[in-house]
């Protein structure tokens, strides 16, 4: 299928965890429908510790990823912004914006930072699942398309 791949962006607070989770399995699982990126409303300094652990748990190697901000995206435009920060991002960002609500596990034990990542492996293989149900589909047309919540 030559259907044009979507391009998402996740969002949380800063990229230190969710963001960089979804955008983790985003590229493992989606790349043939999605081009994944992911920043955060006010970035951290780096990947969370445990969250670098979490996915290699999942044999997703995140060590080379850095908390990026969104003013770093400059004039970049997304099909799809799922937004897990809990606050407002910039409406010129996305076509579409989608909020997941998601804990923040920056600061939680490590069994429960592990039940947030399970939780955002569910939500974005969804919409991977999604994403090429919508493409299969003889009315999809590669713009413009709505995308329901996962």
């Amino acid at each position: 299928m030559n259907a044009e791949k979507k391009r998402v962006l996740f969002v949380c607070l800063g990229n230190a965890c969710r963001s960089q989770m979804a955008e983790g399995f985003a590229r493992k699982y989606g790349g043939d429908v999605l081009v994944a990126a992911s920043a955060g409303l006010t970035p951290a300094m780096h990947v969370a510790p445990d969250t670098l652990r979490a996915m290699g748990e999942k044999n997703i190697d995140l060590r080379d990823h850095f908390p990026k901000g969104i003013r770093l995206l400059g004039r970049a435009r997304f099909d799809l912004a799922i937004n897990m920060s809990g606050l407002s991002i910039p409406e010129d960002l996305a076509a579409h914006e989608d909020e997941w609500d998601v804990p923040d596990p920056v600061f939680m034990k490590y069994k429960d930072h592990c039940g947030v990542r399970d939780q955002i492996e569910r939500l974005v293989m969804n919409l991977i699942l999604q994403l090429r149900k919508e493409q299969s589909s003889p009315h999809f047309r590669g713009q413009g398309s709505h995308l329901p919540r996962p």
